[in-house]
């Protein structure tokens, strides 16, 4: 039984100032929302590191979470898309690049399981 997949996204190459701008990223993170008919519960959190240091914002969803984790002294934006239902792969790639000036971009796409949860926790127990 799956419980959901997970997206964990990298984007390379980004725009060090965009990576600065809180207001970019939120942008970012609501056309996601938004394209993948994703639903926010309460008021994202969203907080500004030490100059020049990035953002960390987080959006608790009905479907799960989505967060963005940026580091303009490397040039990257990292995501965490979690969602318990069904949901099409999101333009990733095209829109990272657009959006943020990244170069490259690496998406891994996780199942994530119940049922291999249950049988790792039978194993540590027996």
């Amino acid at each position: 039984m799956l419980s959901g997949t997970e997206w964990l996204v990298d984007a390379y190459g980004c725009d060090a100032d965009t990576l600065r701008d809180g207001s970019r990223l939120r942008a970012v993170c609501e056309q996601l929302i938004a394209e993948r008919d994703l639903h926010v519960v309460g008021e994202p959190q969203w907080h500004q590191f030490p100059w020049p240091a990035g953002w960390t914002g987080l959006y608790l969803l009905s479907e799960s979470h989505l967060a963005c984790h940026t580091f303009p002294e490397a040039d990257l934006a990292s995501f965490s898309l979690f969602c318990c239902r069904p949901r099409a792969d999101w333009p990733w790639d095209e829109r990272l690049r657009d959006l943020l000036g990244a170069t490259s971009v690496r998406v891994r796409r996780e199942a994530r399981g119940l049922a291999e949860a249950f049988a790792t926790a039978r194993r540590v127990d027996s």
